[in-house]
């Protein structure tokens, strides 16, 4: 009696077996089907930039972002997030040919955080506008200081509101003297 149940559930077990071989190859069968419809339907990677840059320039009309430009980073959107949100402060960086540069950094950056602001506004720039392709950040950092208020932002680990910056405040390029 013990022979029949063991063939018994053989017989169930080739059945389940083989249900499920032919689910499995139900599933590949409608897997490949969808992969040539997705392969159909497939974008050109031109016609998806044109769709995204359409999407962006919709995005960037909205009264929050309207001070971005067209060509916007997504960094430069989440800057703009914060800055209404009250997470981030925009310090006025004053060049000494009188350019000021609105620079987003958060509430409690340091001088070290303003300062990669500072270049990576520098360098988005530069790719707009196709100015100076390489300037050596070492050296102008050895050459030139942030200057708030008279008082020179030397510490990099020190807070910008440990100097007292706010919003809205001015830091200016100065170049420092040499020491003989």
């Amino acid at each position: 009696m013990a022979e029949p149940e063991c063939t018994e559930t053989s017989t169930e077990e080739l059945s389940v077996k083989q249900e499920k071989e032919a689910a499995s190859v139900e599933d590949e069968q409608t897997w490949e089907e969808d992969t040539e419809e997705e392969d159909e339907e497939a974008l050109p990677h031109s016609e998806f930039l044109d769709i995204f840059e359409e999407g962006l320039v919709l995005l960037v009309q909205d009264p929050l972002l309207c001070d971005l430009p067209i060509q916007v980073t997504l960094e430069e959107v989440n800057s703009q997030v914060a800055l209404e949100y009250g997470q981030a402060m925009t310090v006025r960086v004053c060049k000494a040919d009188g350019e000021v540069m609105p620079v987003v950094v958060v509430q409690n950056a340091t001088v070290l955080e303003l300062k990669k602001a500072i270049r990576r506004f520098v360098e988005l720039k530069q790719q707009r506008e196709g100015g100076v392709q390489h300037i050596s950040w070492r050296y102008l950092w050895r050459t030139y200081h942030l200057v708030f208020n008279g008082e020179k932002l030397e510490e990099d680990k020190t807070k910008l509101k440990d100097y007292g910056i706010r919003n809205r405040d001015e830091v200016t390029f100065m170049k420092k003297l040499r020491r003989k």
